[in-house]
């Protein structure tokens, strides 16, 4: 991970701000589980509290730029949640097949030691997603994801041209991309979700 230590969450909400997915990566880690368990208590499902999780951290990707690190990322991030758990349950009321899953369907129980399985489940799809890539690619791909190196600096490091390097990491996205929709889920696909932005 790029970010270790006690590295202020404004400077990682400001790496943010400026497009870093290692920021995006290590605020997604701290946040997920407990805007997963809120959502939950709200909904009381936990298919539709992933589908929160999801459009939580989607929004905060999309919109990025208007973020203000001066402010409250928590404060930002459950009042989105709280929102788009809101809506959901308002658009519950109006629809009778969510009707009846919201408000009558048997409650599911929130399980931290399942929420464990699953965060580790993740790391364990991850890394099996990237080992599956060729030496060359995978080792591409962990300059430029992991050790947040440029384009221009893996071509100078290696000694290869930008357009392989470009090449490179165009199929090996392309390559996770088919492996996650296969082989992962809801819940992995959102965790991986930064690592797969163009």
């Amino acid at each position: 991970m790029l970010f270790k230590g006690n590295i202020s969450e404004k400077l990682l909400v400001i790496e943010l701000s400026q497009g870093n997915e290692k920021a995006f990566r290590s605020l997604y880690d701290t946040y997920r589980p407990s805007i997963y368990a809120y959502s939950f208590s709200l909904l009381k499902s936990s298919a539709n509290a992933k589908e929160i999780v999801q459009e939580v951290f989607l929004r905060i990707w999309l919109n990025r730029n208007t973020i203000n690190p001066d402010m409250s990322f928590k404060s930002y991030v459950f009042t989105i949640t709280r929102n788009l758990s809101f809506n959901f349950l308002k658009k519950a009321a109006c629809d009778r097949t969510l009707r009846d899953e919201i408000f009558y369907k048997p409650k599911e129980t929130y399980n931290p030691i399942e929420t464990k399985i699953l965060e580790e489940e993740y790391e364990l799809m991850r890394k099996i997603a990237i080992d599956r890539l060729s030496p060359k690619r995978k080792l591409i791909f962990t300059m430029s994801r992991e050790e947040d190196k440029s384009y221009q600096e893996i071509s100078s490091e290696l000694s290869i041209s930008l357009s392989t390097v470009k090449n490179h990491m165009s199929k090996s996205l392309d390559s996770l991309r088919t492996y996650l929709e296969v082989n992962g889920n809801f819940t992995l696909m959102i965790g991986l979700f930064f690592f797969l932005l163009a």
